[in-house]
């Protein structure tokens, strides 16, 4: 008797449960439309929110380069560029070890980092252990040229900076030497 009863309540709430999924899969919960709707328009107003972020940085960066009277060229990506002195050497590479000697700003001019010549920075071009911006920088460069790159901060330290001197969404002006490539 105890097993029909049990055997009655698990086809009941059996039953009960699989009307409910047959009941929300067809897609008449409005309560879900109304999320679905919700999470669209927050969608809607991240990407406008990020916009206006980078619009706004842009066009700061367009300030900085008309206040000092630079000549860059900008990429697909928003990097800014100028070489400055071109030199005679082999282009940079991916897979290849670049050697640099750099100082890095702020956009207000405020330095945060920089190598000597006695010691240049060294890294393999597109292993992703430099920021985005500056490995792209450098594959426009041959050795021997003097760059000067203005990093947006999507290409650079991002949203959270480095933790150290370089503060969250900060644009980044690097002065480049490409020494060596090897």
């Amino acid at each position: 008797m105890r097993s029909r009863l049990l055997s009655g309540r698990f086809l009941h709430y059996s039953s009960v449960v699989f009307s409910a999924l047959i009941f929300y899969s067809c897609g008449d919960n409005p309560g879900q439309s109304r999320a679905t709707r919700h999470l669209s328009m927050m969608d809607d107003s991240l990407i406008q929110y990020n916009k206006s972020i980078v619009s706004k940085e842009d066009q700061q960066i367009d300030d900085f380069i008309e206040r000092h009277s630079l000549q860059m060229k900008k990429t697909s990506t928003g990097l800014r560029y100028q070489i400055i002195r071109s030199g005679k050497g082999i282009p940079a590479a991916k897979d290849k070890t670049a050697s640099i000697i750099f100082t890095v700003r702020l956009l207000n001019g405020d330095p945060c980092y920089s190598s000597g010549p006695d010691h240049p920075r060294e890294f393999v071009i597109g292993h992703s252990t430099v920021e985005s911006g500056l490995e792209e920088g450098i594959l426009l460069m041959n050795v021997g040229d003097r760059a000067k790159f203005i990093v947006p901060s999507h290409l650079a330290f991002g949203l959270l900076g480095d933790q150290d001197k370089i503060p969250e969404r900060a644009t980044l002006v690097y002065d480049v030497e490409l020494i060596k490539v090897k």
